[in-house]
């Protein structure tokens, strides 16, 4: 039997400070920062390949240093955060972020530009749940706490989207070492802003950091964040593939049963246990899975089918970030504490699949203004209603010791299901372009026609994937999460904990 333990009201008395909104901004600047720079990169890539004489193999090594060490080490972030305090681990990643980026952008070899991007992922794991737990407890009343999640459920559902924006710009108009150097004056502002705006408790005195769990969840993470993109070049029956996946797995295993044994544990089990945030944290893995594949093809099929610039391509995705958040900040945000927010997250994942099936039937001609932007903006709004509750639901009414490790929950789903999106939905492209192009190519003189048309024949099968995952994000969040509507003026407590056997 569970006991209910109320306790501090999180900053309850910030409330009060005029100032919270503009740490809002300084949150949300923060949060933007760490998500663009997922995408940001993507266009740029092909120009630093060329500057830094990288090769094929290697290149993707731009990508998954940033994500591997981001999705790894979250869990150790969030747990830092809660013992040393959010705000100091806050400007740390702030600062550590921006030295990063301006490393990254000075590289010279490939092997300095990739330890730049891990660099930047280890910092992002201290900055991201940081974020997100400063506004969980500087936010508890539930008509202002949707107003804040709304502005940061925009920013983490288009920060993807405005990264191939930004990147598109800065790489066409002045060098790709600037999607690098951008963060820099970012982060200062959002340091000095920080110091001057963001109240946090201290950290807790004499608390000791669960070295075994860190070890084996961290070692776990990285291994099937690993899995993943590297499944994309190698395979899935590859044997280092699988050997990733394996111990990963076993890793993994072995730190549950850890955490039922620990006298601190990394991630205390009482917060997965708890139905609705499970729910929310499955949700959203099984959304940014389908948003994944939505970016990785689009992309591709903007500028290799439809010859778009890498500038044309970033705006064709403002439709979508209009629509996310247009869909977070107007309809999740005001609605959300009238209805419980399956009501908002279920109807939103079937809008978002809906836009999917719409992309289904592209084809080496598609218009732009009649069918791909109808369902990016579709895409937008169901995404927009599913992040912001996703993001309020699963941080509502954690204790204050446990807000950073519960944020970095959150953003660990949306990691793995960023991983595991890229990795199986363009296996599934690959290879349903190399049968199309098999069974139709009979004259040598048509090959690159049919090479076109099965390349797009291999993203809408890959698309018909992706619509089915998130209708069954949909139906996760429709069963799973029954948390009622919060009380307008009542401010979060702490959550329904297990007892202590």
């Amino acid at each position: 039997m569970s006991v209910t333990r109320k306790g501090e009201t999180g900053t309850a008395a910030d409330d009060h400070d005029p100032r919270r909104w503009w740490g809002l901004v300084v949150i949300a600047l923060a949060q933007l920062m760490v998500v663009l720079d997922a995408t940001i990169v993507n266009i740029a890539l092909p120009s630093a390949q060329r500057d830094l004489g990288m090769s094929d193999g290697n290149r993707q090594w731009v990508i998954t240093a940033y994500t591997l060490a981001f999705g790894g080490l979250l869990l150790l972030g969030g747990r830092i955060a809660d013992l040393v305090g959010r705000k100091r681990t806050f400007v740390i990643g702030l600062i550590g972020f921006a030295g990063a980026s301006a490393l990254g952008g000075a590289a010279t070899t490939d092997i300095m530009l990739f330890g730049a991007r891990a660099l930047q992922g280890v910092f992002a794991a201290v900055l991201a749940p940081s974020a997100l737990s400063l506004l969980t407890t500087t936010f508890t009343d539930p008509k202002e706490r949707g107003k804040a999640f709304g502005v940061y459920g925009a920013l983490a559902g288009s920060g993807s989207a405005i990264g191939f924006i930004v990147g598109g710009l800065l790489t066409e108009y002045l060098d790709w070492r600037w999607c690098l150097y951008v963060n820099v004056p970012i982060a200062v502002i959002a340091v000095f802003g920080a110091f001057a705006l963001l109240h946090d408790r201290p950290g807790q005195a004499g608390a000791r950091l669960d070295v075994p769990g860190v070890l084996l969840g961290c070692g776990g993470l990285v291994a099937i964040v690993y899995g993943f993109s590297e499944a994309e070049p190698r395979g899935w029956t590859d044997s280092f593939v699988l050997a990733l996946f394996a111990a990963g797995i076993a890793l993994l295993t072995a730190f549950v049963w850890w955490q039922t044994r620990a006298s601190r544990p990394l991630l205390p089990l009482h917060i997965i246990k708890d139905r609705n945030r499970a729910g929310c944290f499955l949700t959203m893995m099984l959304a940014v899975i389908g948003m994944f594949g939505l970016f990785l093809f689009m992309t591709y099929y903007l500028q290799v089918i439809l010859a778009y610039s890498p500038v044309k391509t970033g705006l064709a995705f403002l439709p979508l970030t209009a629509a996310i958040i247009v869909g977070a900040t107007q309809i999740s945000a005001r609605l959300l504490q009238y209805v419980p927010p399956r009501m908002l997250m279920a109807p939103g994942m079937v809008l978002a699949a809906g836009g999917m099936l719409i992309l289904t039937q592209l084809t080496v001609d598609s218009s732009y203004a009649t069918q791909i932007m109808p369902a990016l903006i579709l895409m937008g709004l169901g995404m927009g209603l599913t992040f912001m509750p996703v993001f309020s639901t699963a941080t509502a009414g954690v204790a204050p010791e446990d807000s950073g490790v519960t944020s970095a929950t959150v953003n660990t789903a949306q990691q793995v299901g960023g991983s595991i999106g890229t990795a199986l939905l363009n296996t599934i492209a690959t290879t349903s372009t190399t049968a199309y192009v098999a069974a139709r190519l009979t004259d040598p003189a048509e090959r690159t026609e049919v090479v076109r048309e099965g390349t797009v024949h291999g993203y809408t099968v890959a698309i018909w994937w992706a619509a089915a995952i998130m209708l069954l994000a949909g139906v996760v969040a429709a069963l799973m999460v029954t948390v009622k509507p919060p009380k307008q003026g009542t401010p979060a407590t702490e959550p329904v904990r297990e007892p202590v056997v």
